[in-house]
């Protein structure tokens, strides 16, 4: 079995190689080089870090002593998340050139899981329903977090539109509908887990973790955050919010979290607090 070092040197290579891929043809004076083989080339080569990074993350993530939950693993389940995103969501949209921005970002995570792992913050996981309790907190935080950075990316996008000067890597990155509707496809996804996550932490506390819940600030601000991200989805689906509105509700649900998951007690205890 390859070594996680190796499957890490891997998976870098495979990212890079498809970020190359994809920014090529914006080097180019003629973008007519830009064709759907190169593009299903980058998709290829993307699908293939995936794999091998879902190896070197279960390595990490699944430990003997239970789950660690490193801010380096972390940061890897994230960027993982982001990556498995992109690909699904550009088997129906045009998202590829968003791989330009996504691509380094996962290739920085992986980076930093492996050359400064930190000190591991252990979960000992006793049962499944534990165990799936606390992945499910983890893809909700990924997938939300990836919502805050996509609202940054439009905030750029919008005041450069503004200012006329559409330049830079803002140009290679999808129309600002295209890339709002990921960012509320990515809220949606990250609610409903958030949902699943606080419904177990509050009704199942007992059975998940053999004591009751008690609300620290954790679990408030937690809940906190779930009313912001589900009041913004109830004003874009009843009131058609978007624009400066959307990133600025995105932008303070996801500050809560912060608040909330990078506490002075970190992630481990917010999990099991739900």
């Amino acid at each position: 079995m390859l070594s996680v070092s190796l499957l890490s040197l891997v998976t870098l290579a495979l990212y890079l190689c498809a970020a190359i891929v994809l920014w090529r043809p914006f080097m180019q004076a003629d973008k007519s080089g830009e064709t759907a083989s190169q593009r299903g080339l980058a998709g290829l080569l993307a699908i293939a870090g995936l794999l091998t990074h879902s190896a070197v993350l279960s390595s990490e993530l699944f430990t003997n002593t239970g789950l660690n939950l490193a801010i380096s693993t972390v940061g890897s389940l994230i960027s993982w998340v982001g990556i498995l995103t992109l690909i699904l969501v550009s088997l129906a949209k045009p998202f590829e050139n968003l791989g330009i921005v996504m691509l380094p970002l996962a290739m920085l995570a992986i980076l930093a899981a492996w050359i400064f792992p930190g000190t591991p913050v252990s979960s000992r996981v006793a049962t499944t329903s534990q165990t799936i309790h606390i992945v499910v907190s983890l893809l909700a935080y990924s997938f939300l977090f990836l919502a805050a950075l996509q609202s940054l990316l439009l905030l750029v996008q919008e005041r450069q539109l503004r200012q006329h000067q559409p330049g830079g890597f803002i140009r290679v990155l999808p129309a600002m509908e295209t890339m709002e509707g990921l960012m509320f496809l990515m809220i949606g996804s990250g609610f409903s887990l958030l949902t699943l996550t606080l419904i177990s932490g509050v009704f199942f506390s007992e059975t998940l973790f053999g004591k009751p819940l008690k609300f620290t600030h954790h679990t408030v601000l937690s809940i906190a955050a779930w009313f912001v991200f589900g009041g913004l989805l109830l004003g874009h689906w009843k009131l058609g919010w978007r624009g400066r509105t959307a990133i600025q509700w995105t932008l303070v649900g996801f500050g809560l979290l912060i608040l909330a998951y990078f506490g002075s007690k970190f992630v481990f205890e917010v999990l099991k607090q739900g």
